[in-house]
């Protein structure tokens, strides 16, 4: 087995994931904004990132056929749910709900995922990770400022639970997929699945596929639907994608979703910024519990790592409890 990179690395990895997918909804709501559907915009965002990705995919599987074969089902799966439904029901919520609200509600599934590593793989949390859920709702409560005067629609609401369920699966399924399936071939076939599952929908009329191919207003100003189709696929897809997969492997499933947390931060700073949706002072304290619950889980990790001995040989160095083993 190959040694695994340090944990700063993919902490590093994941961080970068979180910034560059933080931009996917201000790209997407300026397509929204000019006559695209939500499920348009994801089939060209996957799509054409699948594309880009497609050669150095094909190079990094030279000789790994037989990986490529067992891995098959997971690659497809991870392609359904942790692609298409996360994206197609954030874009979705995105029509409805500010961008920063609509990802707090996708990333409840950080808490979908540490139920799932308990009720499926029988790995109960320890008291700090609890505590680090607890203090996340709890942020997440805040953020949603629900004793505000903002209410928010009930069906962007719906679309942000959904897109949870599509979140915790990209997360499992990126921390469980064979250590020998190098994390481009990975990206560019979940991609090129969730594209291809979607099209097929909306080509049977069970999707919407609606797009225009005029000017769009992006950061106040006009401009071709390229430039926000072009940060769609290549910074909100390429490099978010292929960062996140390959942070996630090193961390693990558990660990890597709650350091996503702060991809909601990125992106409630960039709507800010590009589109002018300023959070509240209790938004703003939410989003500071929800840090500090992705710091509590990540002493947790840290506290859970042990030294692995190897037979007749001296301690080797420690290495991270991962939340998929």
């Amino acid at each position: 087995m190959r040694p695994r990179p340090a944990a700063g690395v993919g902490l590093g990895l994941l961080l970068i994931s979180g910034l560059t997918f933080a931009t996917s909804g201000t790209f997407a709501r300026s397509l929204i904004d000019a006559g695209w559907s939500a499920e348009a915009a994801v089939i060209a965002r996957v799509g054409i990132a699948a594309l880009v990705l497609a050669v150095p995919a094909l190079l990094s599987l030279r000789g790994k056929v037989a990986v490529l074969r067992r891995n098959l089902v997971s690659v497809g799966v991870f392609g359904i749910l942790g692609v298409a439904t996360a994206q197609a029901c954030f874009f979705n919520a995105v029509r409805y709900l500010p961008v920063g609200v609509a990802l707090l509600l996708e990333y409840l599934g950080v808490i979908l995922v540490v139920a799932w590593m308990w009720l499926a793989h029988g790995q109960r949390p320890r008291r700090l990770t609890v505590a680090g859920s607890v203090v996340a709702v709890l942020g997440l409560v805040f953020v949603l400022d629900l004793t505000g005067a903002t209410r928010l629609d009930p069906v962007g609401v719906l679309w942000g639970l959904g897109a949870a369920v599509g979140l915790a699966g990209y997360f499992v399924l990126a921390g469980r997929i064979d250590d020998d399936l190098p994390s481009v071939a990975m990206a560019s076939g979940g991609m090129a699945v969730g594209a291809v599952v979607l099209g097929l929908l909306g080509v049977t009329g069970v999707l919407s596929l609606d797009a225009t191919f005029g000017e769009v207003t992006f950061a106040g100003r006009q401009t071709s639907w390229l430039v926000p189709i072009a940060g769609l696929s290549l910074i909100a897809a390429v490099v978010a994608y292929l960062a996140g997969i390959a942070g996630t492997r090193i961390l693990g499933a558990r660990l890597s979703s709650f350091v996503g947390l702060t991809e909601v931060m990125f992106a409630v700073l960039i709507a800010w910024l590009v589109l002018d949706e300023l959070p509240t002072v209790v938004q703003l304290l939410g989003g500071t519990l929800i840090v500090g619950g992705v710091a509590l889980v990540r002493l947790d990790e840290l506290r859970g790592a042990r030294p692995v001995v190897a037979a007749g040989g001296p301690p080797a160095e420690p290495v991270l409890a991962r939340g998929d083993a």
